[in-house]
């Protein structure tokens, strides 16, 4: 650890760019309008905009590095160390690894989500990120509902999500391509999988009450829960009751102003704002945004959306940059309780970004500070010698 200087810059205080400086030390920012003092590192920021690290509450573009193509596994500790290298390129210095555990077996089951809980929690000290456990539930696997509620109560669990894609499977049973590739992602058999729907289907009535307690366990272990695609006012506010208050992906504008209305954080994916509408044919993000129906903007599946979808958004006008990097700083740091990073202020987290906006549309990441550590460097000539000497000596040199 070291102390690091950002010299120059036009850094984002607030809801403002302002030409400043700022000191590093241990891991949080501890001066804005700074001088150079004693710092061992400091880097010429100059003609770069400096952000605020991104916060992605929800990503899951990690399964890519587990399975990357139907069948082909990698062990999850090579995974989760590229997955990490991916984050922290893409401007990403907190992540939230949205793992689902669903009642079906292989990639999204319960065995591979505790081998990805244990791999985490060992290898974090390791990460550039700060890297964190986002539980998605699957309401069907039922039998699942008391390991959850252990590691609720253990604090093993960061996020909590309650998803429930049973109509989406049956759905896509009918559909040939849609159905192999579910089936393949299980590993069984196409009848042997065909049975295990129908038995989990069976079991609908319990659905209800399990999720309730675990409403209960999350809420006792001071873990904040979101709901996943509501489809309806009524499902958001039957959540809301329990105390779920991140409505994740409302299918629709209805839903997602009966979220607004009572002040629950609202998250979009960014990849619907980088592609300009929802995969899904869904809610499109941006319109969402335009009638500030969106708080949270998630990696989702591709963790370079973030930071291209805030600048999309300003390109677009859908919202000043200062706005729509709130989206992925500031907002999704609040909604999940972190308090103590997402704006760059004097006693704050120092997770920091440095930023060629020269394309507008494009932005190339030039540097990443997490917790204080320079973690990513693609321009060695905006390091300053240890004397402060001036850019021009130093590119000469």
């Amino acid at each position: 650890m070291t102390d690091i200087f950002l010299e120059g810059g036009r850094t984002l205080i607030d809801s403002e760019f302002a030409e400043t400086s700022l000191a590093v030390s241990g891991t949080d920012i501890t001066q804005v309008d700074a001088s150079r003092g004693r710092a061992r590192l400091a880097i010429d920021a100059r003609n770069l905009l400096v952000l605020p690290g991104i916060v992605d509450l929800h990503g899951d573009a990690f399964e890519r590095q587990m399975m990357p193509r139907a069948g082909v596994d990698f062990p999850i500790d090579v995974a989760l160390a590229d997955t990490d290298r991916q984050v922290i390129s893409n401007g990403i210095t907190t992540v939230f690894h949205a793992t689902t555990w669903s009642w079906e077996p292989g990639l999204r089951s319960g065995d591979n989500a505790r081998c990805l809980l244990e791999a985490i929690e060992r290898q974090r000290p390791h990460f550039a990120a700060d890297t964190r456990f986002h539980l998605r539930h699957e309401t069907y696997n039922l039998d699942a509902e008391d390991e959850i509620g252990q590691w609720l109560a253990e604090g093993r669990v960061d996020l909590f999500a309650f998803n429930d894609h049973m109509d989406g499977t049956i759905g896509d049973m009918a559909k040939p391509r849609k159905r192999n590739r579910m089936v393949e992602r299980t590993g069984l058999s196409s009848d042997d999988f065909d049975s295990l729907v129908a038995h989990i289907v069976s079991r609908a009535a319990d659905v209800p009450a399990s999720i309730g307690r675990l409403a209960a366990a999350s809420r006792a272990a001071g873990v904040r829960m979101l709901s996943h695609d509501d489809a309806t006012p009524a499902m958001r506010q039957g959540f809301r009751a329990m105390g779920v208050t991140l409505a994740e992906f409302p299918i629709n504008e209805e839903t997602a102003r009966e979220a607004a209305s009572a002040g629950d954080a609202i998250v979009y994916g960014a990849p619907n704002v980088l592609r300009g509408g929802s995969h899904t044919g869904w809610t499109k993000a941006s319109d969402m945004i335009a009638k500030g129906l969106c708080s949270v903007l998630a990696s989702d599946y591709y963790y370079p959306a973030p930071l291209l979808a805030a600048f999309r958004l300003a390109a677009d006008g859908v919202l000043p940059l200062t706005e729509a990097w709130k989206l992925i700083s500031l907002a999704p740091a609040q909604a999940t309780g972190l308090i103590d990073r997402g704006t760059l202020a004097a006693g704050r987290r120092a997770d920091i970004l440095l930023v060629d906006d020269s394309a507008p549309e494009r932005p190339r990441l030039v540097a990443v500070i997490a917790a204080g550590k320079l973690v990513h460097l693609t321009d060695a000539t905006r390091l300053l010698s240890a004397a402060a000497t001036p850019r021009e000596t130093v590119v000469a040199a």
